[in-house]
């Protein structure tokens, strides 16, 4: 198997039986999505493995020594830094701000095209998910996030936005955008 191949299996036994918030859907999905994304920006196979694996750190029990071991120092870097400090003794909702503050001050910090790239396809497929949501519920659709603040969720995509501009010329910024634009309109 390749590494995507390997980084694929291991996500799939990593999020085994876990839902999508919101949607009832399998988790897994969301990771193959990112792959897909990624992969119309670039054929590098630590990225597109990364993308496979982006949520497993912060959503299974696997521990980022893990994904090193499997998959190499440059894996587990760009899983790193797609992974938050989620401060599980405190709730999620109290934790929000201050969790997206430092990942977008990390990635804003960061010069890795790699780092943004897997940004972008995790935050498009969000975008996507959000965009479905919103077409059915409206804004009421923040009632069952940890942030129900709209405005709050538009400075944090509207940031990453900015600071992935340097995509641009990828489709998947032109679609992310697009989605912010749909999705916070008027907020």
């Amino acid at each position: 198997m390749t590494l995507v191949e390997q980084a694929i299996v291991f996500a799939i036994n990593a999020h085994h039986g876990m839902k999508r918030k919101m949607e009832n859907v399998p988790y897994i999905l969301h990771p193959l999505e990112v792959v897909t994304i990624a992969g119309t920006m670039t054929d590098n196979e630590s990225i597109l493995a990364a993308a496979a694996l982006h949520d497993t750190v912060e959503d299974s029990d696997t521990k980022l020594e893990d994904i090193e071991k499997t998959f190499g120092h440059r894996v587990r870097e760009l899983v790193e830094c797609e992974t938050e400090n989620k401060r599980q003794n405190l709730p999620p909702e109290e934790t929000w701000y201050i969790r997206k503050k430092e990942s977008l001050d990390n990635l804003e910090k960061s010069n890795d095209i790699g780092f943004k790239m897997l940004w972008l396809s995790d935050k498009l497929a969000n975008m996507r998910s959000l965009h479905r949501l919103w077409r059915r519920e409206g804004n009421a659709m923040w009632k069952g996030f940890n942030q129900d603040d709209p405005s709050r969720q538009a400075w944090y995509y509207r940031t990453v936005g900015e600071i992935v501009s340097d995509l641009r010329d990828y489709d998947a910024w032109k679609e992310y955008q697009y989605l912010v634009d749909i999705v916070f309109e008027g907020v």
